[in-house]
């Protein structure tokens, strides 16, 4: 099996990463090629997975403030109508005294 560092599609950077300019789709040279790639992608995946979370945790407190506003808000909004609902109620109350 020919080990990545000495395929012509790889090449070592001066910082000591390697960029794979194989294409799975066109140039492989061995079927354990696919595997790697497979192994790449996947590692791929799972940093972008780990950033995504990252963000999360730190927008999880101002998500937290944001909601507890908005329960607040619509529980102020519920106050300031509730004396509608109590006129509402008042009347039918008036109505069913007047049918009995």
């Amino acid at each position: 099996m020919i080990q990545c560092k000495d395929c012509e599609f790889c090449e070592i950077g001066q910082d000591g990463r390697r960029i794979f300019k194989c294409d799975p789709f066109l140039n492989i040279k061995e079927p354990e090629c696919i595997a790697k790639w497979q192994l790449i992608r996947l590692d791929m995946l799972v940093a972008s997975y780990q950033g995504m979370m990252k963000w999360y945790g730190k927008l999880a407190p101002l998500q937290d403030k944001l909601i507890s506003f908005m329960q607040r808000e619509i529980n102020e909004l519920d106050e300031t109508e509730s004396w509608k609902l109590d006129v509402e109620e008042d009347e039918k109350d008036e109505e069913d005294e007047e049918i009995l």
